[in-house]
C-alpha cells in the first residue's frame, strides 16, 4: 500500500511516499517558506541528488497540490496517478486526553483537533492546514491522524499531574501530555526488535536528543512518564527552548521588563536553550567546534545540555526501578559521538560501559555499550514517518 505521509508546519510541508509493505521510502523532500512570495518545493531525486522547485506565493494547498504534480511527474515522479495513493498519514502534534491512538479523519476527529487548539495554537491549526488540503485535492482518500501525544497516554496520573489547582486540570486540562510519541514509541519497539528482545518485559530510556529534544520511560512498551509537558518546552534543555526552569524567574522577568506574554513566549521557545547561552548558536555541530576551539560560553552550554539528560535518564532509571535498555536516537543522538560518550559516563555506577570504538558510528542502528555493560546502549535512527505509514496503513485495511 502506497502511503503518503504529511507532516505540515505553519510555513511547510514536509513529505514521504511510502511503500507500507516494503517499508521502502519510494519519495520525500518538503515545501518551506509557505505564505511567502519566495516559496520552494525540494526534493529527492531517484540518484539521491536534491533539486528544488520555487513555488512563487503559495498556500499549503497549492504545496500539496505541486507534491502530488511531482509525484506523478512522468520524468521525476514515481507513481502514474493519484489513484496509487491509497491513503494519507498525518503527524498531529496535540491530542491531549482525546486520542490515545491513531484514527481516521472523520469530521468529529478535525472538531476534536481543533479543540485543541488552545493547548497548541502553533501546531495544530497548521497541521489541520494539511488535512484540509488533501481534503479538497483528493477527497475520496483516506486520511489517519497520528499524534504525538498518544503514545504518552499511558502514563499514571501520579507522572502526568502538575502540583497547581486541580480545577485548573478538571477545567482547562492543564496537565504532561509530552511529545516526540511517535518517535519514542517506534525505536523502542525497534529497539526490542534490533536486540532480539521481548518488549513487554523491558525497561527502556528512549532519548530523541535534537533541536527539539525529550526523553521517556519506557516500561514494558509503554510510555510511564516523559520530560516534555503541556507544551514542548517543557524538561531537557533543548536548541532554543528552556526546558525545565524555575517559574519564578519568569515571573521575575516579566516583571523586570515588562514582557506580555507573547513576549515571554518568545524567549522561552526561541532565544533560550543553548543559543540563549552561547550567544552564537543553536547548532550541536557549531557548539562542538566551539568547545573544540576553547570557547568558554559553548563549553557552559553543553556540559548544562549533556547534564540534563544525564539526570533525566538516572531519574527514570529509578522511577523504574532500573533500566535495561538506554536508546539514543534524533539529530543530535542519532550522530554527535562525544555527547553520547559524555552523557553516559557518570553513569557507571548503574552498570552502564560504552565501547569507545563502538560508539563512532553515526546515523546507523549500533550498540555501543561493552559486552560487559549490565545496561545495553544503543543507537536507533528514528523513523516517524515510517510508524505513521504503518499506523495508516493498519486502520485503512
Amino acid at each position: 500500500m502506497k502511503i503518503l505521509v504529511l507532516n505540515s508546519g505553519s510555513s511547510s510541508v514536509k513529505y514521504k511516499l511510502i511503500d507500507s509493505a516494503t517499508s521502502e521510502t519510494l519519495a520525500e523532500g518538503g515545501a518551506e517558506k509557505l505564505g511567502l512570495d519566495d516559496a520552494f518545493l525540494k526534493y529527492k531525486k531517484a540518484d539521491g541528488s536534491k533539486a528544488i522547485i520555487e513555488l512563487g506565493h503559495a498556500d499549503h494547498v497549492k504545496a500539496i497540490r505541486a507534491i502530488l504534480n511531482l509525484l506523478t511527474d512522468p520524468a521525476e515522479g514515481c507513481i502514474k496517478s493519484y489513484d496509487e495513493i491509497e491513503a494519507v498519514g498525518h503527524r498531529v502534534v496535540h491530542g491531549g486526553e482525546k486520542f490515545n491512538s491513531s484514527v481516521l479523519i472523520t469530521d468529529e476527529v478535525k472538531d476534536k483537533i481543533k479543540e485543541c487548539y488552545d493547548i497548541a495554537p502553533l501546531h495544530n491549526p497548521a497541521n489541520m492546514t494539511g488535512i484540509d488540503a488533501i481534503t479538497e485535492l483528493m477527497p475520496n482518500v483516506p486520511q489517519v491522524g497520528v499524534f504525538d501525544t498518544a503514545f504518552h497516554q499511558t502514563m499514571p496520573a501520579k507522572a502526568f499531574m502538575y502540583p497547581l489547582p486541580y480545577k485548573y486540570y478538571e477545567k482547562d486540562g492543564v496537565r504532561r501530555y509530552g511529545f516526540h510519541g511517535t518517535s519514542h514509541r517506534y525505536v523502542s519497539q525497534r529497539a526490542a526488535e534490533f536486540l532480539g528482545l521481548d518488549l513487554s518485559k523491558v525497561k527502556m530510556i528512549t532519548c530523541h536528543i535534537g533541536n527539539g529534544g525529550s526523553i521517556t520511560a519506557v516500561d514494558g512498551g509503554k510510555s510511564v512518564d516523559t520530560t516534555m509537558g503541556l507544551t514542548p518546552t517543557e524538561g531537557l534543555m533543548m536548541g532554543t527552548r528552556t526546558g525545565d526552569v524555575d517559574p519564578g524567574a519568569l515571573a521575575f522577568l516579566m516583571g523586570r521588563y515588562n514582557m506580555n506574554v507573547d513576549q515571554l513566549m518568545k524567549l522561552i521557545n526561541k532565544e533560550s536553550g543553548v543559543l540563549g547561552v552561547t550567544e552564537m548558536s543553536n547548532d550541536m555541530r557549531e557548539i562542538e567546534a566551539a568547545v573544540e576551539a576553547g570557547n568558554e560560553r559553548a563549553t557552559l552550554a553543553l556540559d548544562m545540555y549533556q547534564l540534563r539528560i544525564t539526570k533525566y535518564i538516572g531519574a527514570y532509571a529509578a522511577e523504574m526501578g532500573g533500566v535495561d535498555v538506554i536508546v539514543f536516537t534524533g539529530g543530535v543522538g542519532e550522530n554527535q559521538t562525544g555527547l553520547r560518550s559524555d552523557v553516559c559516563a557518570p553513569l557507571g555506577f548503574m552498570g552502564v560501559e560504552i565501547d569507545l570504538e563502538a560508539n563512532k558510528v553515526r546515523g546507523k542502528e549500533a550498540v555501543i555499550s561493552t559486552d560487559a555493560s549490565r545496561v545495553k546502549v544503543v543507537v536507533i535512527p528514528t523513523d516517524e514517518e515510517l510508524m505513521i505509514a504503518r499506523d495508516t496503513a493498519a486502520l485503512v485495511k
